[in-house]
């Protein structure tokens, strides 16, 4: 098995896989392929979002279709050792689908994973649109998530916005979670005094308001030593 083709029966077996967010490790253990086997695979056939068995089958028979038959040569052709555009595309495939794993929507993901890639570390929306294939106004939702969490900053280049990470992104990122943290404590105190400290939910929202409260102070004191550490680091 190992070596030759997945056949259709087991495309759809990895699609099914990954309709039910599993890892490729498990899934490659579940057909007993190699991990790489399924990644390449899927990143070949749309990515995890669009893969699917029917369509990554008919590809297959395509390009096997176009490939050039294989000629007999007496020297060994080298393997370069170096990565390739292939080795980039399937980390970028993975490192969306650990964003979205986490937490973070598809799309803004899918926008955040070529900035991180990208040399400049920027990418105008007409560049976004391009590389990604989606609409304008799919951009805007994702980069407009982002703003707001401080994992980008928009930049103004001539007459086009550019979206850049900024070099302090995690600590401005944290910054806004601290807030985040913050407003949970005002607000559940308040709650608390509202319905008193002698009901269960007057406790209830006296007990969040304390966690979120000591929990934004440790994230604070936190956000700031590795502030300075990493600025010492330069």
């Amino acid at each position: 098995m190992p070596g030759k083709r997945l056949t259709y029966e087991e495309r759809q077996r990895v699609a099914e896989g990954m309709a039910a967010r599993l890892p490729y490790a498990e899934i490659a253990r579940r057909l007993g392929r190699s991990k790489s086997t399924i990644v390449r695979e899927v990143a070949r056939n749309g990515g995890a979002r669009a893969y699917q068995a029917g369509r990554a089958q008919q590809a297959t028979k395509w390009r096997a279709r176009r490939r050039p038959p294989a000629r007999q040569s007496a020297t060994p052709v080298p393997v370069p050792q170096e990565d390739t555009p292939m080795d980039r595309r399937v980390f970028e495939e993975e490192f969306t689908d650990m964003m979205v794993r986490t937490g973070v929507p598809t799309m803004a993901a899918r926008a955040l994973v070529p900035l991180f890639t990208s040399e400049a570390g920027g990418l105008t929306a007409a560049e976004l649109v391009s590389r990604l294939r989606v609409s304008p106004a799919s951009v805007s939702k994702a980069v407009g998530w982002l703003e707001q969490r401080g994992l980008i900053v928009r930049e103004r280049e001539g007459r086009r916005d550019r979206y850049v990470i900024d070099d302090q992104v995690w600590y401005q990122a944290w910054s806004i979670s601290v807030q985040s943290m913050a407003a949970w404590a005002h607000f559940t105190q308040r709650g608390a005094e509202l319905f008193g400290a002698d009901t269960q939910s007057g406790t209830r929202l006296q007990t969040t308001s304390r966690f979120f409260r000591l929990l934004g102070d440790d994230m604070a004191q936190a956000a700031e030593h590795w502030r300075q550490a990493l600025s010492a680091g330069r």
